[in-house]
């Protein structure tokens, strides 16, 4: 990608960051994530290294499971992640990918993914494009942000942006056509759907 590009994409989603700001609402409870049945999102996300590829790019090459996680400081996230981590080849051979989004910056999700060994791919939305676009994202409030600093969680740091917004932990079933098959979310985000659900749900 070269600088005039990559500057002006770094724009546009610059650009767009109050209106995700204006839409998120101020409750996990109150989030409408997309419904199954509808086609998934045409967004892009950041990969390791900093470049970016197009969701729906990926979802072409197999049928997917997406995972929203909250970041690698959630030990509920990552918990669900190695979960997953342990069941891929299952899932490999039953025709599906996991991909995994988070709101972490590039250079975290990769500091994430060599200490976690896990094999499939982590994927950055720290400008929260993806997240917004499923309607997961929720404004996290003073308290709660006073809660985390108090476990020395530092969520601006995690992302690399102060727009103080997290994802609603989701799990969606995508097919090849991008249509959404399956859709578990949960705003208590201690509660994750089961490697056994996520089997009967592709059945």
């Amino acid at each position: 990608m070269n600088n005039t590009i990559a500057i002006t994409l770094l724009f546009s989603l610059c650009t767009a960051l109050p209106s995700l700001l204006s839409a998120a609402p101020d409750k996990a409870t109150e989030v409408n994530p997309v419904e199954v049945g509808s086609t998934a999102p045409d967004v892009s996300l950041a990969q390791a290294d900093g470049s970016r590829i197009e969701l729906r790019d990926l979802i072409a090459q197999k049928n997917s499971v997406i995972v929203f996680y909250r970041g690698s400081w959630c030990p509920y996230c990552t918990r669900h992640l190695a979960a997953l981590g342990e069941v891929e080849q299952t899932l490999i051979d039953k025709g599906y990918q996991i991909i995994a989004i988070s709101p972490d910056s590039p250079e975290k999700v990769r500091e994430y993914s060599d200490e976690s060994k896990i094999n499939y791919t982590v994927y950055s939305d720290s400008l929260m494009e993806a997240s917004s676009a499923f309607r997961l994202t929720f404004k996290v409030d003073t308290p709660t942000l006073e809660k985390l600093d108090s476990y020395n969680i530092d969520i601006e740091a995690a992302s690399g942006q102060a727009h103080h917004l997290l994802p609603v932990p989701a799990v969606y079933i995508v097919n090849k056509d991008g249509i959404i098959q399956f859709r578990s979310y949960n705003p208590d985000y201690t509660t994750r759907l089961s490697v056994e659900e996520i089997f009967e749900a592709i059945q």
